[in-house]
């Protein structure tokens, strides 16, 4: 069992692993050794809470598919043990974002100093642009 938070834990058969190339510059090694990391978890299909998998499926991240699939990949080491590793780490984090609640915005008076510091540096701005003009003596 994979801990999320003291009470939603998600089970490791949920989870299915591909092993993949790596992609990108590495010579003989990376072209013959699977060692890139594919995590699949489908969200509609899991034994998270409603509340999780609503809040993951509007969630707009780009490693949730519109079929409600979130799909990590890691390729980050030669090793494809600290690939999943870090794609587990990252699952962990995608799921315990959709738990924090933001702070509501308490809306506040623009103070008198903010308001003369705004009027005076339009005001010097504007006699810059006049200093600009040509006068023209027709």
């Amino acid at each position: 069992m994979i801990k999320i938070s003291n009470r939603v834990q998600v089970s490791e058969n949920e989870i299915e692993w591909q092993f993949i190339r790596a992609s990108g510059a590495g010579g003989q090694h990376i072209n013959k050794v699977s060692t890139a990391v594919q995590l699949i978890f489908d969200i509609r299909s899991s034994s998270l809470p409603e509340i999780y998998q609503q809040k993951l499926l509007t969630l707009r991240d780009h490693r949730i598919t519109p079929s409600g699939k979130v799909i990590i990949k890691c390729q980050q080491t030669r090793s494809q043990d600290s690939n999943r590793q870090q794609a587990l780490e990252q699952f962990i984090q995608l799921l315990q974002s959709v738990t924090i609640v933001a702070k509501k915005r308490i809306a506040t008076k623009v103070t008198y100093g903010s308001k003369q510091r705004r009027l005076d540096s339009k005001k010097k701005r504007g006699t810059t642009k006049a200093l600009r003009q040509q006068k023209f003596n027709g």
